[in-house]
């Protein structure tokens, strides 16, 4: 039997980075992201986010690969969204995602960023986190 363990840090914002995740809906979506992650055999450790953005720590499955579990999260809980009519405007996540392998060793230095997101985002926007993780991974890209 093979056994993999490959931990992802995942972040996707909403379209256009609008701010459709406010504090009314932002807990329910993010328990539904889990929920449905169990049912589609995706390990989310944690799940958190701000208005327009949401960070995952998950564990790939050996046959899982990061772009469908990006698109499985990402496409059935906007299609819940919509059918709970959680938002006054069609919702959408923004094609793009950002994901980076983490080290068994920092997965509580990486849940607990994820878990702070809020107090984080006090200080500052989602892209100039995003661009601050870009630098840091040595991610050779330009955010929009």
């Amino acid at each position: 039997m093979s056994y993999a363990r490959i931990w992802v840090h995942l972040v996707f914002a909403t379209k256009e980075r609008a701010p459709y995740l406010n504090k009314l809906i932002r807990d329910d979506v993010f328990k539904h992201i889990i929920e449905n992650g169990k049912k589609k055999n995706i390990y989310l450790r944690n799940v958190n986010g701000y208005d327009d953005h949401v960070h995952c720590l998950l564990s790939l499955a050996k046959d899982q690969t990061i772009s469908q579990v990006a698109q499985l999260i990402k496409g059935e809980s906007s299609f819940w969204i919509n059918k709970n009519k959680l938002t006054k405007e069609k919702f959408a996540w923004q094609d793009d995602y950002y994901a980076v392998s983490v080290c068994e060793s920092q997965l509580l230095k990486v849940a607990d960023y994820i878990n702070n997101q809020e107090s984080h985002h006090a200080n500052r926007t989602f892209k100039e986190e995003l661009d601050e993780l870009i630098r840091e991974h040595g991610l050779n890209i330009i955010s929009t």
